[in-house]
Formats: C-alpha cells, sequence, structure tokens
C-alpha cells in the first residue's frame, strides 16, 4: 500500500469491539503494524497551561520510549502535544473527518507526518467534513484504543470529559495530572468523585503501566477476549470450557452481564 492513498482496513481491531458500535468502515494511513502493540490514549483541552504542555510532552516521550504507542485525536493543543511527544512513528491519529481531510489545518504538516510514518485512522467516508457529532465519534474511538485514558488538562463539560464518560463506559482507567485549585475543573471533579487516578510521579507511573500493558500482550485468546468487555453470553459461546473455572479463579468478573477481566 502507497501511504500517499487511503485504504479500508481489511481486519477487525479487537479493542473496537468495545464501542457501542463497531464503525462500519475503517479507513487508514500508514502502519498497521501499531494496531498489534500495547497502546495508551491521551486526551485534554485545546488550551493547555504552560504546565500541561511540559507535562503532557514528558509523559508521551516517555510512554513512547517504554514501548507504548500514543493514540489521540490530531486536535490542537494536548493531541498535539501527545502525537510530538511521542514521536510520529510510534502514534496513532483519529481523524474526525475523512482521511483525505486533515483537520485541523493548522495540524496539516503533522498529520501528514503521521501518514507517513505512524498511522492516521478515520471511520468516514475519505472526504468527509466534521461536523459537531463526528469529534464525539471520534473520540470514542481514541478511547477505545488504548489500554487506558489519560486526560492531561480539562473543563467541565468539555469534549475530553465526553471522553471520560466513554471510557467508565468501557470500563478502562482514567489517569489525571494534578492541577492547582480553579484549574483543569473538569479533572478535579475526577479526582473528587473517585473516577479517576492521579499521576504523581511520570517515572513510576510509566514503568507501572508500561509493564501492565505490555503484559497484556502475553494474554491467552481467552483473556485477549475479555478485555474487549463481551456480554457473558459471547464469551460462554465462544469459550464454554474456559469461562466458569476463570470466574471461580478471580480472572474475570461479570458485572451487568458483560465480562471484565480482573
Amino acid at each position: 500500500m502507497s501511504n500517499d492513498m487511503s485504504s479500508i482496513v481489511p481486519f477487525s481491531i479487537l479493542e473496537l469491539s468495545a464501542m457501542k458500535k463497531y464503525p462500519d468502515l475503517l479507513y487508514y494511513k500508514g502502519s498497521l503494524a501499531l494496531l498489534s502493540r500495547p497502546k495508551i490514549s491521551i486526551v485534554g483541552t485545546r488550551h493547555p497551561s504552560i504546565y500541561t504542555r511540559g507535562v503532557t510532552l514528558e509523559l508521551a516521550k516517555k510512554l513512547s520510549a517504554a514501548g507504548m504507542v500514543i493514540v489521540s485525536g490530531a486536535a490542537a493543543g494536548v493531541d498535539t502535544l501527545a502525537h510530538q511527544g511521542a514521536g510520529v512513528h510510534n502514534t496513532i491519529a483519529v481523524l474526525p473527518s475523512g482521511i483525505n481531510i486533515r483537520y485541523p489545518k493548522s495540524n496539516d504538516k503533522l498529520i501528514e507526518a503521521i501518514e507517513r510514518q505512524g498511522l492516521v485512522l478515520s471511520q468516514f467516508e475519505p472526504d468527509f467534513m466534521t461536523r459537531e457529532w463526528s469529534f464525539v465519534v471520534r473520540n470514542e474511538i481514541v478511547v477505545a484504543l488504548g489500554e487506558v485514558l489519560i486526560v492531561s488538562e480539562a473543563d467541565l463539560g468539555s469534549g475530553s470529559m465526553r471522553s471520560v464518560e466513554f471510557a467508565l463506559e468501557m470500563g478502562k482507567q482514567v489517569y489525571v495530572l494534578p492541577h492547582h485549585i480553579r484549574e483543569s475543573e473538569g479533572t478535579h471533579r475526577l479526582l473528587i468523585e473517585g473516577k479517576a487516578k492521579g499521576i504523581e510521579d511520570i517515572d513510576l507511573f510509566v514503568a507501572q503501566i508500561s509493564k501492565s500493558a505490555l503484559n497484556t500482550m502475553n494474554d491467552t485468546p481467552f483473556v485477549a477476549y475479555c478485555r474487549s468487555m463481551p456480554t457473558y453470553e459471547e464469551v460462554l459461546a465462544k469459550f464454554p470450557s474456559e469461562i466458569f473455572e476463570a470466574e471461580l479463579g478471580g480472572i474475570i468478573e461479570v458485572r451487568n452481564g458483560r465480562v471484565f477481566v480482573a
């Protein structure tokens, strides 16, 4: 495949099974090999503080160096910093537009570089122009692809907070950066409500999260399937001999009819 042409992803992406509705089509430019590696999603405001900018860059850079692929939405602000910190060869950009529309225009060069060396994904027709609702659709894919979700900075009612809702619905752990009072009120609220964990030590966090994600790469087919949070009936049909032993052994747990890896 030539990187200057869009293609339809020819196989299913297991992580996207966690979405409410699996995309009918997926288009890509770049290397699909990144999909098989452990991934972390990073999102946040389009207008990050100086503090947020520095920490997001450091976090993405160190996660990338530890073997993690960084997933984000190619937007201005935190998304851009996440892609840049990871390096264009080690990042996945999910677009709110068609694969032939590099949105936002301010990130044209960045997205072009990711097309050549990383991976760009879109579930929209190649020449689709962004709509208000397409950003929400894009956000769900960004969240689904990552092992966990990191929110660098977010206001209440922002698109990043909608991404958090997706993550919680999918059973994914959410992490946030610590901020001063009256800054990043969305992430403050998540900490107060116990819906997120704070990243207090970047090096310790990177060591722990990369080890956990690399362990995931060694999952048995049964555990890997359960990480997509299928229904109990789906697991029972696919792995009838494993499910009961795994439940008794505490490997999985069933909540609201869905199976989660403990």
